[in-house]
């Protein structure tokens, strides 16, 4: 699989070979009762996490966080705090995850830009601006700043960092321990696959540079703790989504057997949610405002309206010309329909991508999967155009519209972007996967030259 980058000369070859170090070419292949019961209060602000990274832009390393007032790091040595170390930890990914699938929605031309913000023209155009995003989850429902990478990063290491407290505490003073480390593991999982999916390259913890392969084979590693965490426990939803997660991961990495093998696994019906909440805006699904509370984005019409199936509407990508123009004044607006209100989930994992990894992985079922996916949704049977994988990718992009899935799919079969220009007449840039942010270039003694 190949990452594109493309040198246009508008851009300038040398200036752009100078500046997108990170957006390289790379040979290989690239790689819910119990959950209640451990984030009891989750709709609450993660509170735990808010005063971890309340210190973030005055760090200069991304992760190197002062601890605020009178929260020490010795304080959460405490078996006391497990469950609000988890809570906080599931929170911080959730919004990350949120932040995650709009961004890449609109890298992926699922989304197009409709808004005159700058911080979100950039995204528009796909433009070298995208080197110096690191991302935050927002602080209002009107916030304009895209980008994942920072609020992935922060839910990473809360997660791991919680899971080695947790780890050290007396088993007897943390009820579910085993339960809450397979969470923890799960979602650290998830976290690394959005990173090693999403971006062209990664660093963890001021480590050296990583390919997208190393850091997916750190995901498969913390799927697999999570499932021997959950089998221990008793818990078969939370080890289905960890499995979910390592199909996920190993189809990634080509080990195609083993993607299909954990996919299996997967019973109908099952889906895992990110959720959300109009508690505060931290909490609420950031697709939701973006596309229909503030129209900054407007989904692609040219893609993604008026899809059909048998001369039908196709249910699975619910696009609506909402008669209004985006915040920009300029552009025709298009309401997503998946998420209809700010407390909408997003789903992390599902029965329905269980079957895709199927299909793609072993061919010769390939049929059979989609056709139980259509089947369960009252959809017409499969009718094969010559181009197996073909079908398949348009399977995904319909089935898995806005959830984050669709970045990845272009880059790992090396799809086409668009060039030329916008539908706003700008040239795009040469940005397809997310760029590693300078700041953490700078910062990290690993890299910086």
């Amino acid at each position: 699989m190949t990452r594109h980058v493309n040198t246009d000369p508008r851009f300038g070859e040398g200036h752009v070979a100078a500046r997108l170090d990170s957006v390289v070419s790379e040979s290989g292949t690239r790689a819910r009762t119990t959950r209640r019961n451990a984030r009891r209060g989750m709709r609450r602000t993660a509170i735990l996490g808010l005063a971890l990274f309340a210190g973030l832009a005055g760090c200069e390393s991304l992760l190197e966080v002062e601890l605020p007032g009178s929260v020490q790091e010795s304080d959460l040595d405490n078996p006391a705090l497990a469950t609000t170390l988890v809570n906080s930890a599931l929170g911080q990914f959730e919004c990350a995850y949120t932040s995650y699938v709009a961004s890449a929605g609109i890298l992926a031309n699922e989304y197009i830009n409709a808004s005159t913000w700058l911080d979100i023209n950039g995204w528009g155009w796909r433009g070298i601006e995208l080197l110096t995003i690191i991302g935050s989850c927002p602080n209002n429902r009107d916030a304009t700043g895209l980008g994942a990478y920072a609020p992935l990063q922060q839910a990473r290491f809360m997660a791991e960092d919680a899971a080695r407290r947790i780890e050290r505490f007396p088993d007897e003073l943390v009820p579910d321990k085993t339960e809450k480390l397979g969470l923890l593991m799960a979602y650290a999982g998830y976290a690394y696959v959005l990173l090693g999916e999403g971006f062209c390259e990664m660093a963890i913890d001021n480590g050296p540079l990583m390919t997208p392969r190393e850091v997916l084979a750190i995901a498969e590693e913390r799927f697999t703790a999570a499932m021997e965490y959950a089998r221990a426990a008793g818990n078969t939803r939370l080890e289905l989504l960890a499995a979910a997660g390592r199909a996920r991961t190993r189809l990634d990495l080509g080990d195609l057997e083993g993607a299909a093998t954990d996919a299996a696994r997967i019973p109908e019906g099952f889906v895992w949610n990110a959720e959300y909440s109009t508690t505060n805006a931290r909490r609420e699904n950031r697709v939701y405002n973006l596309n229909r509370r503030n129209r900054y984005l407007s989904v692609n019409p040219v893609d993604y309206a008026g899809l059909e199936l048998g001369g039908e509407p196709d249910p699975r990508v619910p696009v609506i010309a909402s008669g209004l123009v985006g915040h920009d004044g300029v552009t025709q607006h298009y309401y997503q329909d998946k998420y209809p209100t700010a407390d909408s989930p997003i789903p992390m994992a599902s029965w329905e991508e269980a079957q895709l990894i199927i299909a793609e992985a072993r061919p010769s079922e390939a049929e059979a999967a989609i056709n139980r996916l259509r089947a369960r949704q009252g959809l017409p049977p499969y009718t094969p155009s010559g181009d197996l994988l073909a079908d398949i990718l348009e399977e995904r992009r319909r089935q898995l519209f806005s959830e984050g899935h669709r970045l990845n799919d272009m880059l790992r079969h090396g799809l086409p972007f668009p060039t030329g220009v916008n539908h706003k007449g700008q040239a795009y840039g040469p940005i397809t996967c997310m760029p590693l942010p300078e700041q953490e270039k700078r910062s990290n003694p690993n890299i910086r030259g």
